[in-house]
């Protein structure tokens, strides 16, 4: 069965500033892996996996930089994770942190992935795997998160700290620029993953938080298809592209499909993309100063008159109208 799992967008704009460094066409790549330009200003939107996994093959490919993945995270660090890492500092000691990565990693970050922690003696080992087949891409994305396993793992145990060594599922390219970016020796195991000092599970918090940690909006499971769809039309409504059969190509489903399982969750398509236009024009009309006139494109409407109408028919107001009574 195909999967849909979703992940944060938050990678997206630390890949096109490598390709960019590294002399490539940011839209090139993006136009290749069928991605819109908008992510880079949209860390916290949702995107499928595989397409995040396509995005990273792209990238590597176009710049010839195999260890584009680990560079990207391990520069990134935990701030690269959004709501996933910031949750993660807030744990009081490593040992915790970590047992807490795998716990929240598909409700914070994305699904179709396992976090694990194996103790042997003297020696912990920290694991990551894909638990779907996505296809291309899917050792990149096990690369990027030994980036932030390390991020993390550094946060308690010091910036200049190393591991014993790294391990990355299957045979891979590019050993000696791998090396050079996690500062350790890199072999081929049965999964990603880091191998490090046991003790250091008992590393507490160096800055634990002041503040009450804020509720983080859950990422959807596959499961709650309706939702997963609702992300896909916003997704494609900043390429301008909105209808079902877009949204049904991203999802790789024929049209007949996408509409009878929406049915089995008492959705309609054309139901969901209505409340999803109206709820990001209400959020565009709200939160920015965007001219009502690009608003009405931005959203697919080949008129703005034709939008007006709508919005109308939603609120009983016309955008000017709502815009105005907000600022009053």
């Amino acid at each position: 069965m195909r999967s849909y799992a979703l992940t944060k967008a938050s990678t997206v704009g630390p890949i096109a500033d490598i390709v960019a460094a590294s002399g490539g066409s940011i839209t090139k790549v993006f136009r290749k892996a069928e991605l819109p330009l908008t992510l880079l200003e949209q860390p916290q939107r949702l995107i499928l996996l595989r397409d995040q996994f396509h995005l990273l093959e792209t990238a590597a490919r176009t710049i010839g930089d195999h260890s584009l993945a680990v560079r990207l995270s391990t520069e990134a660090g935990i701030p690269g994770l959004g709501a996933y890492g910031a949750h993660l500092i807030t744990l009081p000691t490593l040992g915790e942190a970590i047992l807490e990565s795998s716990r929240s990693l598909a409700s914070l970050l994305q699904g179709a992935t396992t976090i694990a922690l194996a103790v042997e003696g003297r020696w912990a080992k920290w694991t990551y795997c894909v638990t779907e087949n996505l296809g291309l891409g899917q050792q990149k994305n096990e690369m990027l998160a030994i980036g932030y396993m390390l991020g993390l793992l550094r946060y308690f145990a010091g910036p200049r700290w190393t591991p014993d060594r790294v391990e990355v599922a299957g045979r891979f390219d590019g050993r000696r620029e791998i090396e050079k970016v996690v500062s350790c020796d890199v072999i081929s195991g049965d999964r990603a993953g880091v191998v490090f000092p046991a003790r250091l599970l008992a590393l507490t918090n160096p800055r634990p938080p002041q503040d009450r940690e804020p509720d983080y909006p859950p990422v959807p499971a596959e499961t709650e298809f309706s939702e997963v769809v609702r992300h896909i039309l916003l997704l494609q409504l900043d390429q301008g592209e909105a209808g079902i059969d877009s949204v049904a190509r991203r999802l790789g489903l024929s049209r007949r499909t996408l509409q009878r399982r929406l049915s089995e969750q008492g959705v309609s398509f054309e139901g969901l993309a209505q409340r999803t236009v109206r709820d990001q024009a209400r959020g565009l009309l709200e939160e920015t100063e965007v001219p009502i006139t690009d608003i009405a494109y931005e959203l697919g409407y080949s008129d703005p008159a034709h939008f007006t109408r709508a919005f109308r028919r939603w609120t009983g107001e016309t955008p000017q109208q709502w815009r105005r009574r907000l600022v009053q």
